[in-house]
């Protein structure tokens, strides 16, 4: 303790060169003399602040929380103030915070770190997207769990796999009896019925008892099927369904919890996701942000509702980055063919959102062409009638619920047809409700009134740049872009979502 003691004080002289203004921090840090070393911190210039910025190391700060608070605040606010945006990878921060608030008691914790987290979503914004995101999708995934009672059957309230054994069962027992009545009938044996006994023209030779004879045959078969009791299995597979997706959901969710804190398997599972969903919370609350829609009084502007229109559209497209994208490469790394090809495993994600972007706008194109030619309507004399606007704001309106199946099936048809020689990307569920999910946002998005764009500059090498690249994790050194994970989206032209890159 002595010996570390005499490091500290030999280290509060103030050194120059940043090789020593960084020794002098990790000395202080490691000693947990954080006000100090914030100290240090807050006496640098751009300059001396630039040089040592990328070699703090963060994980030791991350580790040390909330003690650390006061430091890494302090940090923040200097590169803000100075405009700086280096290449550290601060979310590690942002999960600690979360993680202290899902599991800490500690009625004090708010003080201590609330200029931290104001300092951290002055840094980097998109962060509130992000938590807003998971905060979302582990409530969802509590909902999901909360999902699983019992289900209305035929005799009342059972549970589900008892519901679907009697039902079933009882599809089963009405089966053998068609079966029994078909072969009572005669009407069954493939001897007796020829090709030709189904021509148009036998068809329309029929006398009047031929036809009477077929009607009381059809109709005792239709009694014997059409029976309100065996409706019941259909609704009962899409419960089964729906439970399927939740628990997969509420899964998903733990393992990315995992890489926070790894001791979760000896908690319940609905109790772990509602602790960090109050911590993503608490965090949130933290920011004092008066737009939030959890904030909000009700009453809106126009320009308001404008601002969080634009806010749900580009939360929407993170959030496919974010949740989406992990789920599916989950599912693609399932495959075998592809155990291997991780580069191969990206593109084809990547390619998913370019090709959704391209064929959505077609789609919105040929809607317009459609409605001109039913209401005999020159295209090209849109522009000065008010016609364009309303079927704009018509496809506004309804795309969360327009049919976008022949779309995703268009997406998917180009994808492994490019890549024929996968044969499992056709049957890949998870790749299906990835392009799902993908062409339903980006039908969203080309349909607003100020229409989002991709950034289809996808030239590489290029240099990394702050305003619209986001790096991966990668070599954090470099500044050379080296391939594309995600594409940026852009609005009148400006980035509004950074386009995710791997530099080297």
């Amino acid at each position: 303790m002595r010996e570390c003691g005499d490091r500290i004080r030999r280290e509060r002289t103030s050194p120059t060169s940043p090789r020593l203004i960084l020794r002098r921090i990790l000395v202080l840090a490691e000693g947990r003399q954080y006000r100090e070393a914030s100290a240090v911190i807050s006496k640098l210039g751009a300059a001396g602040l630039a040089a040592v910025v990328s070699e703090i190391p963060l994980d030791l700060l991350v580790d040390g929380l909330p003690h650390s608070a006061q430091f890494l605040e302090t940090l923040f606010n200097k590169l803000v103030s100075t405009g700086q945006r280096p290449n550290i990878n601060a979310e590690p921060v942002l999960w600690q915070l979360v993680r202290l608030f899902a599991i800490c008691d500690d009625p004090t914790l708010k003080n201590k770190v609330v200029k931290l987290v104001q300092a951290l979503f002055e840094f980097q914004p998109d962060y509130h997207r992000l938590l807003c995101n998971r905060k979302h999708a582990l409530e969802q995934a509590v909902r999901g769990l909360g999902g699983h009672g019992l289900t209305p059957n035929v005799g009342g309230l059972a549970h589900l796999h008892a519901a679907l054994k009697t039902e079933l069962q009882r599809h089963i027992d009405a089966y053998k009896n068609v079966l029994h009545k078909l072969d009572e009938m005669g009407l069954g044996a493939n001897d007796t019925k020829k090709p030709v006994d189904a021509s148009h023209q036998r068809l329309l030779s029929l006398h009047y008892s031929d036809v009477q004879q077929r009607l009381i045959d059809n109709k005792t078969l239709l009694t014997l099927l059409d029976k309100p009791a065996l409706k019941q299995l259909n609704p009962l597979i899409d419960t089964l369904a729906t439970r399927v997706q939740n628990d997969k959901e509420a899964l998903f969710c733990v393992s990315q919890l995992k890489r926070i804190y790894p001791a979760i398997d000896e908690k319940p599972v609905a109790t772990l996701l509602m602790s960090f969903s109050r911590g993503c919370g608490a965090v949130l609350d933290l920011m004092h942000l008066p737009e939030s829609s959890s904030h909000s009084d009700g009453y809106h502007s126009e320009p308001e509702q404008e601002t969080d229109k634009e806010k749900d559209a580009i939360g929407r497209y993170a959030s496919l980055y974010y949740q989406s994208r992990p789920r599916a490469m989950e599912s693609l790394n399932s495959l075998p063919d592809l155990q291997q090809a991780n580069q191969l495993k990206s593109k084809i994600l990547f390619s998913v959102v370019v090709l959704a972007f391209r064929t959505c706008k077609q789609v919105k194109d040929a809607k317009f062409r459609e409605i001109c030619r039913s209401l005999h309507v020159d295209l090209r004399a849109l522009n000065n009638i008010s016609l364009r606007s309303c079927i704009a704001k018509c496809l506004a309106l309804t795309s969360d619920t327009f049919p976008l199946h022949d779309v995703e099936q268009q997406i998917r048809a180009l994808l492994c047809g490019t890549l024929q020689e996968y044969k499992c990307l056709d049957t890949c569920e998870g790749l299906r409700t990835y392009i799902a999910d993908v062409t339903r946002t980006v039908w969203f998005l080309v349909n607003q009134e100020s229409p989002f764009e991709l950034d289809t500059n996808f030239q590489t090498p290029i240099k990394f740049e702050t305003d619209k690249h986001q790096r991966h994790h990668s070599d954090r050194s470099s500044d050379n872009v080296k391939s594309y994970l995600w594409p940026a989206l852009l609005q009148f032209s400006s980035c509004v979502h950074k386009a995710v890159v791997v530099t080297g």
